[in-house]
């Protein structure tokens, strides 16, 4: 499976990581298997399904994966200054903590399903990151899964360079 990486720099009031970078994978779910069995299968938890907040956003209490179930969406990643990417079903993006992501745009059918690490729990900050929120997304334990791949994945190897 082919996945692609991007790092984002501080974009205006959203930190995004500087250390970790967006993971994009396209997953093959023909075989009946869905994101939220994909996920639970990874050890995901906190597994939810609905679309992607119309304004920019980030999590310091959580890394964050999203799988497009139906539908697309038009999404910026990585803050006002970000980077437009067009999903549709089967694009996965995994969100390290501090990353800005907001939808610009979207089908009526969008469903997007999310889910974080365990112990993990996302927040919704609006804001510049203070000198705490900084630290708690530096600090954040990184995952054991991935949430795709399992054991074998793309994150344990690109976010453990």
């Amino acid at each position: 499976m082919d996945v692609d990486t991007m790092f984002f720099e501080p974009s205006d009031w959203v930190p995004n990581n500087q250390h970790l970078p967006v993971l994009r994978y396209n997953v093959d779910l023909s075989d009946g298997e869905s994101f939220e069995t994909l996920f639970a299968k990874n050890r995901w938890s906190d597994i939810w399904a609905d679309g992607v907040f119309d304004y920019q956003h980030y999590h310091t209490g959580a890394h964050e994966v999203l799988g497009v179930k139906s539908g697309s969406a038009t999404l910026l990643i990585g803050g006002p200054d970000g980077q437009k990417i067009r999903v549709a079903p089967g694009d996965c993006l995994i969100l390290p903590a501090g990353t800005g992501h907001q939808n610009l745009g979207s089908s009526k059918d969008v469903a997007v399903v999310g889910a974080y690490p365990p112990e993990q729990h996302a927040d919704i900050q609006r804001s510049a990151a203070t000198e705490e929120m900084l630290s708690t997304i530096a600090s954040l334990p990184l995952p054991q899964t991935d949430p795709v791949q399992g054991s074998a994945g793309a994150l344990l190897k690109e976010w453990r360079k």
